[in-house]
């Protein structure tokens, strides 16, 4: 009886699960592999706006990185990163707070954090109220209360704590990338802190 060799799988057709390569991290992508990805596909990301609270939890202050851009340009942002492979969301979200914040910043994450909300980022300009020129990009937004010692790490090249007030103004909306200006306002507001 002959025997019979199977199929080969039809050309792009990659099967289920983490690529080869880097086995000892495999939720992370090569940079050529997050170039094709971007290309094809929208990315997962988390975003965190980091706030320090009073005793009845009000929020008092609110934490924003300062950033220089591949072109060399200054701008102010809050804590962001992509959600890897097979990673939950909580431990992406207290992954990114202390790459960006310091493993000394102590974030306060509940059990089960829920968004305030959820944001598109689109390549280009026009289609909504936030953009990212790399990519389309899904975000769920978190406010984050700290209570350590912020130490930027990562691309930070500081951390400046603002009253919510100066953290809404138009001033640091326009030192903001994407529409992060409004995503900061949206942040403040969700938790009454906007008045």
């Amino acid at each position: 009886m002959p025997v019979r060799t199977p199929d080969p799988e039809p050309a792009g057709d990659e099967p289920f699960g983490p690529p080869p390569g880097n086995m000892s991290n495999p939720g992370w992508l090569s940079d050529i592999e997050l170039a094709e990805a971007r290309r094809r596909l929208p990315m997962l990301y988390v975003e965190a706006v980091p706030v320090r609270v009073d005793g009845m939890g009000v929020v008092t202050e609110v934490g924003m990185l300062l950033r220089a851009t591949a072109l060399g340009e200054i701008t102010r942002t809050i804590v962001s990163g992509r959600v890897r492979y097979a990673e939950p969301l909580r431990d992406a979200l207290f992954r990114h707070l202390e790459n960006d914040l310091g493993p000394m910043a102590f974030p306060l994450l509940p059990p089960q954090p829920n968004p305030f909300t959820v944001v598109e980022y689109f390549p280009m300009p026009g289609l909504g109220a936030f953009h990212d020129d790399r990519q389309h990009a899904v975000s769920m937004a978190f406010v984050v209360p700290v209570t350590g010692t912020c130490e930027p790490r990562q691309d930070a090249l500081e951390v400046t704590w603002m009253t919510p007030r100066e953290a809404a103004s138009d001033e640091v909306a326009a030192e903001m990338e994407g529409g992060r200006g409004t995503l900061v306002r949206m942040a403040l507001a969700s938790v009454g802190a906007l008045r």
